[in-house]
């Protein structure tokens, strides 16, 4: 896989030797050029896979995730919109990208990411995946999944980040820029000076408390029960939140899901295959 930046100004184009770009994608995200972020890792998959001639034509399926407790209702809508346009014609550098989305499936966030392991999980275990806009809760006994005690809340790490932002504007009446905060969140520590750091930490403990009263809404004990945290918000529950450390297990692995969904993916479509061949 070749190194550099994909080009997000002007500037970078002319560097690049771009004079007129083939297509614009436009996200509402921040560019981040890592493999958990889908739009800018497309192209550089398909280039290290060896699509590198000037024209490349691939077959893609899809493989995705909705919040735990929304997939019932919202699968096949989402679905009908990711496959809105069944066929993309990507530029990066000098070669065309032709995709072909073939199908699309949509799995359940949360226990996509222990789908490989729940052998793992003896007695009764809360999984609690915390993500940017909603926090997934499923109890599991002995590795099966307790469908009827699952749930959705809108808890995720943007709650912390805004809670962040309203305490430090609160109590000095400026703003603290986004990279700060979402440093903040990714390693639980900051280098910035008093009283800002303080407030930071003071907020990120108020969203911890929140967490755990939370589950505790959900009958969390933790002398009954085993705790797994993951997902984005995992970081910031293990950096200030009280618990027992003996009975808590924190996943950093913010691919978690995205292998969750490729494993069952893959079993599924092998399953039909195999239906189509007897």
């Amino acid at each position: 896989m070749k190194h550099g930046f994909l080009p997000v100004s002007r500037e970078d184009m002319k560097k690049q030797n771009i004079d007129q770009l083939d297509f614009v994608y436009v996200i509402g995200d921040a560019y981040v050029d890592h493999p958990s972020f889908g739009p800018a890792i497309i192209s550089r998959l398909l280039e290290a896979r060896g699509y590198t001639d000037r024209r490349n034509a691939v077959r893609i399926h899809l493989a995705v995730g909705l919040p735990l407790k929304w997939v019932q209702a919202q699968r096949d809508t989402f679905r009908d919109y990711m496959m809105k346009e069944r066929i993309v014609k990507v530029g990066y550098k000098d070669r065309t990208y032709e995709m072909e989305f073939t199908g699309c499936t949509v799995m359940p966030q949360c226990y996509s990411a222990v789908a490989e392991n729940l052998k793992d999980f003896k007695g009764m275990n809360l999984l609690v995946d915390i993500g940017n806009g909603t926090m997934n809760l499923m109890y599991l006994n002995n590795g099966r999944p307790m469908e009827s005690k699952s749930w959705t809340e809108k808890l995720g790490v943007y709650q912390c980040e805004k809670a962040i932002l309203n305490k430090v504007r609160d109590n000095t009446g400026t703003e603290l820029m986004h990279e700060v905060i979402e440093n903040f969140l990714r390693t639980g520590e900051t280098d910035i000076a008093q009283p800002y750091a303080g407030l930071m930490v003071e907020a990120a403990k108020e969203y911890a408390v929140q967490i755990f009263q939370k589950l505790r809404d959900y009958e969390y004990n933790e002398q009954k029960m085993r705790l797994y945290v993951m997902g984005g918000g995992a970081r910031i529950v293990e950096a200030f939140g009280e618990y027992d450390m003996d009975r808590v297990t924190f996943d950093h692995d913010i691919r978690a899901n995205a292998k969750g969904y490729e494993y069952y993916c893959y079993m599924i479509l092998k399953h039909q295959q195999r239906k189509k061949a007897m």
